[in-house]
């Protein structure tokens, strides 16, 4: 898989990556059925698939149970093979999400998720907004945090997961990174890929396959060109554990990428 820019990071990317919440949590997710957590064997399995595929970009967060911990005991060959992309802001307990973008618990949070991986750096950490993008960013304190720590050297690049095309457009002003929901069926953020393109900023997609709602085997090829023919994109995030779809997705994003 031909590695892409992820904006102007010096990061390259894998034009498919990993999503890694069914690594940790089945709990209040949106799939269209439930599903088990894998076993260390077979997580350390589809991770290694994965690495042979040439998928190098895993996307994970706090929020996501027990997901960063699995990473940091399973993950297969040299840390820097791998690009990791966590997240910081939104907390997930007792089967519930909640939320905290001070600087302090930016700070705590990251600090944590290194010790969870198993590394002294993360390459990029995204705010993970619960919606209300722009005040997140104009009046809480996660934005200096991150810049902060990148500074430190403790991440390579900073973004948001953002929610609304005004948040979208105020993170590549500011940010290395943005996270941006683009599918078939939904098309409002464009603008925000537009604006990443000329700005040279990352562009991460998720939702391309609209949580597993996108059916057939056509269903995802269409999805996937779709998504491959934005501007700007650097990687759809795809989240799977199971062997056959990843290969499936990988096949695709080879042909379309």
């Amino acid at each position: 898989m031909e590695l892409r820019d992820l904006g102007s990071t010096g990061i390259k990317a894998s034009p498919l990556g990993l999503g890694t919440v069914k690594f940790g949590r089945n709990q209040q997710v949106k799939y269209p059925s439930s599903f088990e957590i894998p076993d260390d064997k077979a997580v350390r399995h589809i991770l290694e698939v994965a690495r042979e595929l040439g998928i190098n970009l895993l996307d994970t967060a706090p929020a996501y149970g027990t997901a960063q911990e699995r990473l940091g005991k399973l993950l297969p060959g040299p840390r820097q093979d791998w690009v990791i992309v966590s997240k910081v802001g939104e907390i997930f307990e007792n089967g519930r999400s909640r939320f905290d973008f001070t600087h302090a618990h930016t700070l705590a949070s990251v600090e944590q998720s290194l010790r969870e991986l198993n590394t002294d750096y993360l390459d990029c950490v995204l705010i993970h907004s619960d919606g209300d993008d722009l005040r997140i960013l104009e009046q809480e304190g996660a934005l200096d945090a991150l810049r902060e720590l990148k500074e430190r050297g403790l991440i390579r690049a900073h973004g948001m997961s953002s929610k609304t095309v005004e948040g979208g457009l105020r993170v590549v002003q500011d940010m290395d990174v943005v996270m941006a929901t683009a599918s078939l069926e939904y098309d409002e953020e464009r603008p925000v890929l537009e604006a990443a393109q000329r700005l040279s900023k990352g562009v991460l997609v998720k939702k391309g396959l609209m949580s597993g709602h996108v059916s057939g085997s056509q269903g995802v090829r269409a999805s996937m060109a779709h998504v491959f023919s934005l501007p700007g994109v650097s990687s759809m995030i795809v989240g799977t554990i199971n062997e056959a779809h990843l290969r499936q997705n990988v096949a695709l994003a080879n042909e379309l990428a």
